[in-house]
């Protein structure tokens, strides 16, 4: 029969629905229950692409033997930590604290009132390795509840203390000069010359990080900054870790060569690659970055658009019970799909043997399964197979497409198809920026339809953002306002239209309203009414993507300049001065933050165009602004009319920014000093010349 998680919104509940385990959700009724069977909880942590959550699934959840224990000794609760991003933030932190490393699966075994007494990730069904099984673990966790319970109350206690003196530490005070630099040298220090990337193994892409590199380069003029950056970005476009066949990248690279991908594909992967991309095709030109930009906005429009808009959360690494399978090539596959001719080019270029370039992961025996890849750039392979480059490219088009034909045909990994509201944010953040620089209108029309979407349809009745709706509407974080009003940004950045530079004004008044610390400064993760937890933490770490805070402190800055509201500008350095204590301990781990505290530390560039944007005249000025790599500038357009009175409302400062002689005008102001206006677009080209001036690129 199934249990309680059948009728779950989350695809990943759902999974677990028939498991013989009595899976509860998270909530009032199990804790009351916990605590009228005087039973500790399991708290099983996961999301529904996770491959190790498969496998402790099968070995142990599925496992009637090991339910058996686990229904007499627990009351057994299951999270998804996409729906529920501040329950799984909290424990991970216990995670963290009691083994010094995290992950997911998360297992926490804790009392009915939520105090954690112990805390493991991966746990096997039978013990191996000097690593307790499930068989093991669960029956003498039982007899210390009923003959030693102190002892496990007491390391509850410890850990709550613990964890209450980790979030509750005071964090205001100054930045530490020289922040940015030495995250720049920390980043050095583990750059991996040979293969790109940073450290060994596993590779993880971490796109802000090049990001900060690249507006690094662009505001120091440090080559090493720009060198790292494109190496990492060529190397990750060109390795296994990108889909060749289908696009978009997979989750992280399991070897040194980004040539092992584990296989499955999250949504804000995708936009934070598009982000880097596209910055770095802005930073050097190269069209390679762009078309892998355009790429990606191809790939999550196929696969992960809803009919409605906004986008679905994850594809798993798994089919047909093995991981990667739905990726995988063999040569005799490659040449019955393709003439010969073409079949001897596509197995030259990506790098197909007869034996295989991938191994079993258990028995390491060669399976004859290929993961495609790049050697080389487009004009090295034509050059080594005697092409020319135009017609190589193609023609591994041409074959690309077939065999992505062929691969339609395959079971599809399973589609986690939650739509949440901060991920969808940074997705339409990362399309309206494609969209703006690359002229891709279907991404700016997508990027507005999932903002659209979420604006729409998550909201609670009381008109306050959701994370998800559902069975179970999650409340929003502050991830979901940050990533949101940063979308909007974007769309008021790529459309100039004034209704987004509005909503992302009002959003980012929700956050203060909601989040904001006014006894330390910075935004809390959760809400001032929300669900009460063991703690209640700020967030400043930059992990797979920019933390809220960094967002948040980004939005400020953009808007305070857009707006010439100097309010929003001390906010956002309060954001900075609650972080300071981080950011001295770890600065290459808060490149997001770094990168914005660079930006508001200036010098500024403001930019107000009066002009309708219909007018040839005023589409001059604004190509020119929008042909250069300006990371630290901000554009506004007062058109005629009624959207103009709106900008001049939102933004009073430009009450007095005028046409000149019944034409459009440029004002630029640098580090609050204005030049006089301007009509004539090659002026205004040379006016940002002159006070931000273009890096020459290095040869590389």
């Amino acid at each position: 029969m199934p249990n309680r998680l059948a009728g779950s919104s989350s695809p990943y509940l759902r999974q677990h629905a028939d498991n013989p385990v009595d899976w509860q959700p998270w909530g009032d009724a199990a804790f009351a229950r916990a605590r009228a069977e005087d039973r500790p909880i399991f708290l099983s942590i996961g999301y529904a692409t996770c491959h190790w959550c498969h496998v402790m699934a099968h070995e142990s959840f599925e496992d009637p033997a090991v339910a058996a224990l686990m229904n007499d000794a627990f009351v057994n609760i299951k999270v998804d930590r996409e729906e529920r991003p501040d329950v799984d933030q909290v424990y991970m932190t216990v995670c963290q604290l009691l083994t010094g490393s995290g992950g997911w699966p998360l297992t926490i075994l804790m009392t009915p009132d939520r105090r954690p007494f112990f805390a493991a990730t991966y746990i096997p069904r039978d013990s191996r390795h000097g690593r307790a099984g499930m068989l093991e673990l669960v029956p003498r966790v039982q007899a210390l509840w009923r003959t030693d319970r102190v002892t496990l109350l007491d390391s509850a206690s410890q850990v709550v203390s613990h964890l209450e003196a980790v979030a509750g530490r005071p964090r205001a005070g100054a930045v530490p000069a020289g922040l940015v630099e030495r995250a720049f040298h920390q980043l050095a220090a583990s750059f991996d010359a040979a293969h790109g990337g940073f450290g060994d193994r596993p590779k993880f892409p971490s796109p802000h990080n090049l990001v900060f590199l690249l507006q690094h380069w662009s505001r120091t003029g440090a080559e090493d900054a720009l060198s790292m950056a494109v190496a990492t970005l060529r190397a990750m476009r060109r390795g296994g870790i990108w889909d060749h066949v289908g696009f978009g990248f997979h989750r992280y690279s399991t070897d040194p060569q980004w040539m092992v991908p584990h296989f499955e594909k999250m949504l804000y992967d995708q936009a934070m690659h598009a982000l880097a991309y596209t910055e770095a095709f802005q930073a050097t030109g190269e069209q390679e970055y762009a078309r892998t930009a355009r790429e990606i906005a191809a790939y999550v429009m196929r696969d992960m658009e809803a009919a409605d808009g906004g986008f679905y959360s994850a594809e798993d690494a798994d089919s047909e019970g093995e991981e990667g399978v739905f990726y995988l090539w063999n040569e005799g596959e490659i040449r019955s799909l393709l003439d010969a001719p073409l079949a001897d080019l596509a197995i030259a270029a990506w790098g197909v043997t007869r034996n295989g370039n991938y191994h079993d992961e258990s028995t390491g025996r060669r399976t004859g399964a290929n993961i495609l890849h790049l050697r080389e750039s487009a004009r090295d392979a034509a050059a080594r197979l005697g092409l020319d480059p135009t017609d190589f490219e193609e023609r591994l088009e041409s074959a690309r497409a077939a065999l992505l034909t062929a691969r339609e045909r395959r079971e599809r990994p399973l589609q986690d198809d939650k739509v949440l509201a901060d991920w969808n944010g940074l997705m339409a953040a990362a399309l309206a920026r494609v969209g703006r620089v690359l002229g891709a209108r279907t991404a700016l029309d997508a990027a507005r339809r999932a903002a659209e979407r979420v604006h729409r349809t998550l909201r609670s009745p009381g008109g306050a953002l959701l994370h998800h709706a559902g069975a179970e509407a999650v409340p929003g974080f502050l991830d979901d306002y940050a990533f949101l009003t940063w979308a909007w940004l974007e769309l008021y950045d790529a459309t100039l239209e004034p209704e987004c530079l509005a909503r992302a004004l009002d959003l980012q008044q929700e956050a203060l309203d909601r989040f904001w610390d006014d006894v330390g400064g910075g935004f809390f993760f959760a809400a001032h009414d929300s669900e009460p937890l063991l703690v209640r933490d700020k967030e400043f770490h930059d992990g797979a993507i920019p933390s809220g805070n960094s967002v948040a402190m980004a939005n400020l800055v953009r808007l305070a300049r857009l707006t010439g509201r100097a309010d929003l500008a001390v906010r956002a350095e309060a954001v900075a001065a609650a972080a300071a204590r981080d950011l001295q301990a770890a600065p290459a781990a808060h490149c997001h933050l770094l990168a914005t505290l660079q930006m508001a530390a200036g010098p500024s560039l403001e930019i107000v165009i009066v002009g309708d944007a219909g007018d040839p005249a005023t589409q001059r000025l604004l190509e020119v602004v929008r042909s250069r790599y300006l990371p630290d500038a901000v554009l506004l357009l007062i058109p005629e009319g009624e959207p103009g009175r709106t900008v001049r409302a939102l933004a009073p400062f430009t009450e007095q920014h005028t046409r000149v002689g019944g034409r459009p005008a440029a004002y630029l102001c640098r580090d609050f000093a204005c030049r006089l206006p301007t009509s004539d677009p090659e002026e205004l080209r040379r006016l940002i010349d002159e006070v931000a001036p273009p890096r020459a690129l290095p040869n590389r």
